[in-house]
């Protein structure tokens, strides 16, 4: 599965704990990555800068489900579930 265009939620819901540009401490659940743009994608998508655990994550239909609103649903229940 390739990611949706504009979905954002892996960027919103999980914590994050390695630095981003612009987040030195990594960012916590639920708050959006300063990377993130006002079309839901990320700035930092091709660069070396990106974070190591955003370029592993892989779109699959069991996380981001069919719409947006169910990925960051799904993400988010993950999210609590590991903590």
């Amino acid at each position: 599965m390739n990611c949706r265009l504009g979905c954002g939620a892996c960027c919103i819901a999980p914590s994050i704990s390695t630095p981003i540009p612009g987040m030195p401490d990594g960012k916590p659940a639920g708050v959006r990555c300063i990377q993130l743009d006002n079309m839901n994608l990320c700035r930092l998508f091709e660069s070396p800068d990106r974070p190591k655990v955003c370029g592993g994550f892989k779109a699959e239909k069991a996380i981001c489900g069919d719409t947006n609103a169910e990925a960051l649903i799904n993400i988010q229940a993950l999210e609590q579930a590991t903590n």
